[in-house]
């Protein structure tokens, strides 16, 4: 332990937790308390609800998982002597009025619980649901250790620090009375393309505005459709980022407070040591992608993916994608070309399974297709083909990849990419099948962007998959754009709807054309029913399709 009165060696440890996963967690954050005791360190910080996971979701009405989180919290508790730790976790409410648990950091030291601090400020907007749950907090008490005073908060009571904050007092306010000397914050805060900055911003803002240096602890993985990326860090007192954590990976780091200087530094670079991040835009939506598909299939106890090669973009860099998070020989390429697919498209196919060395294989639809055609000859009244048909080749290839995920225990990836999804331009139990959405929250313009970023070095996809117009090739000669506007202009119109909730009006007056608005917005509307029937789908951006954005199906707005 630190020898100088004025100064505490304080360890951050990010970590990848599983949703009531007891026995990994708690293994998990013992680990690492024993770790930061060799090394000295007087305090470790893990992030908010670590014993259960976050989201936990409506476990938390179960009352056999709020017993396991207590025998969890008072398990680690017994490994903290000569050593102190805050560790999340939901307790319960002792008042019977209000809501029965707090989301709570628990300090923990000489063997027991300390002292208990409760969350706040309970978000309940997008992919956000806490106050469902949880009692907010009103009892507003510094802690103190070793004499210094410490203002623990967690995630988003220190996010009302923005320009349009969305409550009308922060607990910070209520805690800076009592004079800390620094401030904690234990969170659970999901990556999207933006919130890198974000982050930073808000934790620099409280850092500056009450004269704190600040700790930050996150969650990294991904908890099927939330990804966390990591980046805890520790900012000083003026604001400055001292220094950051790794993303995407698990990670510990040690610092030394000083409260005579009010200084704080690092002490030691870490287990994984310093990383070389590409901080891009497209380069953190692969790696977020990356990360998101590995850890569902871990934390499903699942190791091999099987998709659908076509020869297109979006199949082509979903099969990267999961390539590189389960390793080439545990993602399998079923290629199942009918009489419209083209001969450009199975080269294509082929020449990137080659490139990539994932096992790859043809199984023509072409024999089943004709069978159920000669089938529904006379239920179809003799009607000419129609949409129907090509939808019965996206149903045929979806019941042979089912058929081999099934035989060979698989999960299937569905290739879907945000502009299909929004617009409905997709097969109900065909090509929108699957077990994990991973393009389901890309648009289509980022789609290409991935593909370009995926050829940076060398070229992984075929230069003619990127090249050649988009096409489903469920009939001769079609197109996308038989149907759709250029995805370059359906995206911004889209983006402007979906993740700025820009009315119809507001969007004709950027000067977008009003009949492919009006358009546009009605297939978003009526479409939603698809939607509520797709996989999970992977977030990275700050609205995603899914358990963030909710919109009833039988409404009539702009339908």
């Amino acid at each position: 332990m630190t020898s100088n009165p004025c100064q505490v060696k304080i360890s951050i440890a990010q970590l990848d937790y599983h949703i009531g996963n007891f026995e990994s967690n708690i293994r998990k954050i013992r680990e690492a308390i024993h770790q930061a005791r060799d090394e000295s360190a007087d305090l470790i910080l893990f992030a908010e609800l670590a014993v259960s996971g976050y989201p936990p979701r409506d476990f938390l009405e179960f009352d056999d998982f709020i017993h396991e989180c207590e025998l969890g919290i008072h398990s680690i508790a017994q490994d903290c002597t000569g050593i102190a730790a805050i560790v999340g976790s939901p307790s319960l409410n002792p008042n019977p009025k209000g809501k029965k648990l707090f989301n709570t950091a628990w300090f923990l030291a000489g063997g027991k619980v300390m002292a208990m601090t409760h969350k706040s400020l309970l978000p309940n907007y997008d992919v956000f649901d806490e106050y469902r749950y949880f009692e907010p907090n009103k009892d507003f008490k510094v802690i103190d250790y070793k004499g210094i005073k410490i203002a623990i908060t967690i995630c988003e009571d220190l996010w009302n620090m923005t320009d349009t904050p969305l409550y009308t007092a922060s607990p910070m306010e209520m805690l800076i009375r009592q004079h800390p000397d620094l401030l904690i914050n234990i969170a659970a805060s999901p990556f999207h393309y933006d919130q890198m900055n974000i982050r930073r911003d808000v934790l620099s803002r409280n850092a500056s505005t009450y004269g704190l240096p600040v700790f930050y602890v996150n969650h990294i993985g991904a908890q099927t459709e939330l990804i966390f990326d990591g980046g805890s860090m520790v900012v000083d007192r003026r604001g400055k980022v001292v220094d950051e954590l790794n993303y995407f990976q698990e990670d510990l780091r040690f610092y030394r407070y000083d409260k005579d200087k009010k200084d704080v530094q690092l002490s030691d670079r870490g287990i994984m040591g310093p990383q070389n991040l590409d901080t891009s835009r497209i380069a953190l939506i692969y790696d977020a992608l990356v990360l998101g598909i590995r850890t569902y299939f871990r934390k499903l106890g699942f190791r091999d993916a099987i998709l659908g090669l076509s020869g297109g973009i979006d199949s082509a860099v979903t099969l990267v994608l999961a390539a590189e998070a389960l390793g080439n020989e545990h993602v399998h390429a079923i290629l199942l070309p009918s009489r419209y697919s083209t001969g450009h498209s199975v080269r294509d196919a082929v020449e990137l399974a080659e490139n990539l060395g994932v096992p790859c294989q043809t199984i023509s639809i072409e024999e089943i297709f004709r069978s159920c055609e000669s089938t529904l000859l006379t239920a179809f009244e003799d009607r000419p083909p129609d949409v129907t048909e090509e939808n019965i080749q996206a149903r045929i290839r979806a019941v042979v990849l089912m058929a081999l995920a099934n035989k060979f225990g698989y999960i299937l990836l569905n290739t879907s990419n945000k502009s299909e999804a929004a617009v409905g331009y997709g097969t109900l139990y065909g090509d929108m099948c699957g077990g994990l959405a991973v393009l389901g929250d890309v648009y289509k313009t980022q789609v290409y962007e991935l593909a370009s970023y995926i050829n940076r070095l060398k070229e992984i996809i075929p230069v003619n998959t990127i090249q050649k117009p988009p096409s489903a090739e469920l009939r001769s000669g079609q197109l996308d754009s038989d149907l759709l506007p250029d995805y370059d202009l359906l995206d911004r119109i889209l983006f402007q709807y979906i993740e700025l909730r820009q009315g119809p009006q507001e969007i004709i007056n950027m000067g977008f054309d009003e009949t492919i608005v009006r358009k546009v917005l009605r297939m978003v509307n009526t479409n939603e029913y698809k939607r509520h029937q797709t996989p999970p789908i992977l977030r990275i951006s700050p609205k995603a399709f899914g358990m963030g954005r909710r919109m009833p199906i039988v409404a009539r707005y702009l339908s």
